[in-house]
């Protein structure tokens, strides 16, 4: 087995109905700093959602508000610029980790005071990233947060810091596989190829998503020194 093998993208997620939610890092192969974020859903409060771009930072809104059951894990702020650092999350976690920056500490000492969805059975796992942008030389964590077993008697935490390398992204998502109740990610970040092309990379990730269970999804590719970036977003739902 070649631990340092990157798996494609497409027959990746191709194999898998539910993921669930899920977030890659990583760089281009000509060196831009790469994010990609997307959402899935079984119910219909879960499927009810779009992503919309507010400045640098993507909000999930509901796409028909009149249905919205219960909006405290599903309507957030997925993504969240400040300065040259963007974090990603599954959760309302992103303005915690914004918050800790804002006030000195780091990615690590704000997931300390979170832990997995109170969501029972499925105990969902909170999964987070961030870019530490500024250099050429770059660097990215992800997280995440998991039930230690299965009465959610407590919160096990892991954390994963990369040097950033030309072609290659880490991808985590929330569950590993369907079921009843949902079995949560298991193992480290899968290693992933990254192309150079934004487009193809956006098309190959959405395409290659369960049809039925996809909702949304959203690609920067961004320049790690001026931090400038070009993005793509996608709605199953409503205009893009």
């Amino acid at each position: 087995m070649d631990i340092y093998q990157k798996l494609d993208a497409a027959a990746y997620l191709r194999g898998n109905e539910y993921p669930g939610r899920g977030v890659l890092l990583g760089m281009s192969p000509s060196g831009k700093a790469v994010l990609a974020y997307f959402i899935m859903g079984r119910s219909d409060n879960s499927r009810n959602r779009v992503f919309t771009t507010q400045g640098d930072d993507v909000i999930i809104h509901p796409y028909d508000a009149s249905k919205v059951e219960d909006p405290s894990l599903i309507i957030y702020a997925p993504v969240r610029t400040e300065g040259l650092q963007t974090i990603v999350t599954n959760g309302d976690q992103t303005d915690t980790i914004l918050t800790h920056l804002r006030s000195g500490g780091s990615f690590q000492t704000a997931l300390q005071t979170r832990c997995f969805e109170p969501d029972a059975p499925n105990l969902t796992p909170r999964i987070s990233g961030i870019l530490h942008l500024g250099t050429p030389d770059f660097t990215y964590e992800l997280s995440i947060l998991k039930s230690a077993d299965a009465a959610g008697t407590g919160c096990n935490r892991y954390y994963y810091a990369y040097p950033a390398l030309p072609g290659l992204g880490h991808l985590i998502h929330t569950y590993e596989e369907n079921g009843n109740p949902i079995p949560t990610f298991q193992g480290e970040p899968r290693r992933i190829d990254v192309p150079e092309d934004l487009d193809a990379f956006t098309e190959t990730l959405w395409q290659n998503l369960n049809e039925q269970n996809r909702i949304s999804l959203y690609v920067r590719y961004t320049d790690p020194v001026t931090g400038r970036y070009e993005s793509r977003l996608i709605n199953k739902f409503g205009k893009d």
